[in-house]
């Protein structure tokens, strides 16, 4: 049985999809072949909040519980923090230069040895540790 593309996302990409700002498309292609179930797409729950606290803090509550509704409707798995994925991206915070979020995409994509799906130049750094698809 062949095994799935697993993919990724940060806030940065969702945002991008979100907004149709650049990159958008890809991460549309990406979720597409989710919801046909020819890929599988993951999101730290650190992430997710972080794209609450974005939204919320430039656009207010109701826009971003629409964000929140929007997220809840693509087939991506929101996998929680446990102690695992934080030792991960403890690892990849204390030794690249990166916000503590990001950390958690990096090592969630690692972890799920999925291609992460970012924008964020600051991922530039952990290149060499996990397959990025940049938007």
């Amino acid at each position: 049985m062949k095994r799935l593309p697993k993919y990724v996302l940060d806030s940065y990409s969702l945002i991008s999809y979100v907004e149709g700002e650049k990159g958008a498309q890809k991460v549309s292609d990406i979720i597409k072949q989710g919801l046909i179930d020819k890929a599988e797409i993951f999101m730290s729950v650190i992430n997710w909040g972080e794209i609450y606290y974005i939204v919320l803090r430039e656009q207010g509550k109701e826009i971003a519980s629409l964000y929140l509704k929007t997220i809840n409707r693509y087939p991506i798995k929101i996998i929680d923090a446990d102690k695992s994925l934080t030792l991960e991206a403890a690892n990849f915070k204390a030794f690249h230069k990166m916000s503590y979020a990001d950390a958690f995409a990096a090592a969630l994509a690692k972890v799920q040895k999925a291609k992460l799906v970012t924008g964020d130049k600051e991922f530039k750094t952990v290149e060499s540790d996990i397959r990025i698809v940049w938007i």
